[in-house]
């Protein structure tokens, strides 16, 4: 399962109203740390298949999401479970990290 783009329009229905938990990843085309994650969250995504929902918000098309969650910097990561924020993280990390905090956060 690869990653999931979501919209302002979507966010509610694939991240809220998810029945598993859920990473969002807030991130634009023009950021390069962002860019760097992009390849671990792939790979993140298709480890932790039926586990765990990574979804990718672009803060440039869909300004409503990030502006709720008070994101100030990208890249961004939240994981959310019933619904609720129960992790954050901000900033690049090695694939090693991220899928760290991922276990700790599910």
């Amino acid at each position: 399962m690869a990653t999931l783009a979501v919209s302002d329009d979507t966010f509610d229905a694939e991240v809220r109203d998810s029945e598993i938990p859920v990473v969002v990843d807030f991130w634009a085309e023009w950021c390069g740390p962002c860019k760097q994650i992009g390849p671990s969250l792939e790979e993140l995504s298709e480890e932790f298949a039926g586990r765990v929902k990574i979804v990718k918000v672009n803060v440039d098309d869909n300004p409503s999401s990030p502006a709720q969650m008070g994101v100030r910097g990208i890249p961004a990561l939240f994981m959310f479970k019933d619904g609720q924020v129960v992790s954050s993280k901000i900033g690049a990390a090695p694939k090693a990290a991220l899928k760290g905090w991922i276990e700790e956060s599910i």
